[in-house]
């Protein structure tokens, strides 16, 4: 009898499917290598050396799935940590001044989300477009004759059609143009004093100028 092959049987001794033998853990190895030892021809046993080789197998097949347990338990807990870490410094942003680049917009059930932007010069037109998660369009939005500053516009939480859209988070892209028509690009900084803290799924949103904006997002934090 060799050491087991790839291609083995299950408990049962049927054939196992190519599927089955990717997803073997160290029990369905131990039970192959009873199952073979148990139908072995009792006129040729196993050898020594052939028996002591698939228990290094076995042996070693389960180090790593301890270790793979082992550094899944400690990823949780990093993750954990961190996630803990991140919502507790949140609550000791409130009352302090802060910018932050922002792209996306949590839409809830009845909010209307003020998208700001800045712009250092005049714009005779911005353009805001509204894309759903998988990046299909929603909503298109305009602004005229806006001067170099913070701007912002209104969104009603509709799409084209006057829909109220699914609650969830949005992306925005800008694109304005000047007085001689050529084009520049908004940027997404705003700044402003930290309200509150929403939280959700676990993770620390600022409330900052009626926005919600995510603690990554966040560049600069101002002394006041």
């Amino acid at each position: 009898m060799g050491i087991i092959s790839p291609v083995a049987v299950d408990s049962n001794g049927k054939s196992m499917t190519a599927a089955a033998q990717n997803t073997l853990d160290k029990d369905d190895f131990m039970k192959l290598l009873i199952t073979k030892m148990s139908h072995q021809d009792p006129l040729s046993p196993t050898d020594d050396e052939t028996f002591i080789a698939e228990l290094a197998q076995f042996s070693s097949l389960e180090q790593l799935q301890n270790l793979n347990g082992s550094l899944s338990t400690a990823l949780q807990w990093d993750f954990l940590q961190n996630q803990t870490i991140n919502n507790t410094m949140a609550t000791s942003l409130i009352g302090r001044q802060v910018k932050a680049e922002t792209t996306g917009y949590y839409l809830s059930d009845s909010n209307k989300p003020k998208i700001s932007f800045t712009t250092d010069q005049y714009a005779q037109n911005v353009t805001i477009t509204i894309k759903a998660s998988d990046g299909t369009v929603v909503r298109t939005l305009s602004k005229s004759d806006v001067a170099p500053g913070q701007a912002s516009i209104d969104w009603d939480g509709k799409d084209e059609n006057g829909n109220r859209l699914a609650k969830g988070f949005y992306t925005v892209t800008l694109s304005a143009s000047d007085a001689n028509g050529e084009s520049f690009t908004p940027s997404t900084y705003i700044e402003g004093k930290v309200k509150g803290i929403v939280y959700r799924d676990g993770q620390a949103y600022l409330q900052v100028n009626d926005e919600e904006i995510s603690l990554s997002d966040v560049r600069e934090i101002v002394e006041l």
